[in-house]
C-alpha cells in the first residue's frame, strides 16, 4: 500500500503580512475639534489680542513720555535762554545817593559836576571839591545802590560805578552820567545854578 506523499507538491506557507497603513484620501472630512478644542482655541486668540492691545498701549505711553520730556528741555532751554538775554540786555536800575567824605547823605546838588564848577570847586580823583567859608574844600561823591536821607550816614551800596548797562538815576529821577558826575535835566532842575546841565564824566 502506497501512502501518497503531497509535501513536495504544496507551496511554502507565506510569511507574516506586517502591520500596513491607510492613508486618507481628499474625500475624508476633517474631524472636528472638541469642545475644549474650540474653547483652548478662543482662549489662545483673545489673550494673543490682549496681549497687542497692551503692547499698543504701552508703546503709546513711552512715546508720549518722550515727547512730554522733549517738550520739557525745550521750554527749560527756551526760559533759560530768555532769562539770561534780558539779564545782559535789559538794563539794571541804581539809584545814585550825593554822600559826603564821612558817607553822609547830601544834597545831590553836591554831585552835581555843573553846579560844583559853577560855585568854584572842581572834581578830581573821582570826588567832586566844593569851596567852603574860610578856605578848604569838602568833597562829595556819589554812592550806588545805598539809601537814606539828607544828614543821615547812607545805607549800604557801593562807591564803585555801575556797569555800563546800567540805568543810573538819583532819588528825584534824575540821570547821573557815567563816571560819576554830572546830572542830566531829564527832571529839571535840583535847584541852586547848573544843576540842569548835562555834563560829562572823568
Amino acid at each position: 500500500m502506497t501512502q501518497d506523499d503531497n509535501t513536495g507538491d504544496q507551496p511554502a506557507p507565506e510569511p507574516p503580512k506586517r502591520g500596513s497603513m491607510r492613508f486618507q484620501d481628499g474625500n475624508t472630512q476633517p474631524r472636528e475639534p472638541s469642545l475644549a478644542e474650540q474653547r483652548a482655541r478662543r482662549q489662545a486668540l483673545v489673550q494673543e489680542e490682549q496681549d497687542a492691545e497692551l503692547a499698543r498701549q504701552a508703546d503709546a505711553k513711552a512715546a508720549t513720555r518722550r515727547k512730554i520730556l522733549i517738550g520739557s528741555g525745550v521750554t527749560v532751554g527756551l526760559v533759560g535762554l530768555v532769562a539770561t538775554f534780558y539779564t545782559v540786555a535789559k538794563p539794571n536800575n541804581v539809584t545814585a545817593v550825593c554822600t559826603d567824605a564821612s558817607g553822609v547823605v547830601q544834597n545831590d546838588d553836591n554831585c552835581d559836576e555843573n553846579y560844583v564848577t559853577s560855585h568854584g570847586g572842581y572834581h578830581s580823583g573821582g570826588f567832586l571839591f566844593l569851596p567852603i567859608g574860610g578856605g578848604g574844600y569838602n568833597s562829595y561823591r556819589y554812592n550806588y545802590g545805598g539809601s537814606g536821607v539828607i544828614g543821615q550816614r547812607v545805607s549800604g551800596g557801593s562807591y564803585d560805578p555801575p556797569s555800563s548797562r546800567s540805568n543810573v538815576n538819583t532819588k528825584s529821577g534824575k540821570s547821573v552820567q557815567r563816571g560819576g558826575f554830572g546830572i542830566s535835566g531829564k527832571s529839571g532842575s535840583t535847584g541852586g545854578t547848573g544843576g540842569s546841565g548835562k555834563s560829562g564824566g572823568s
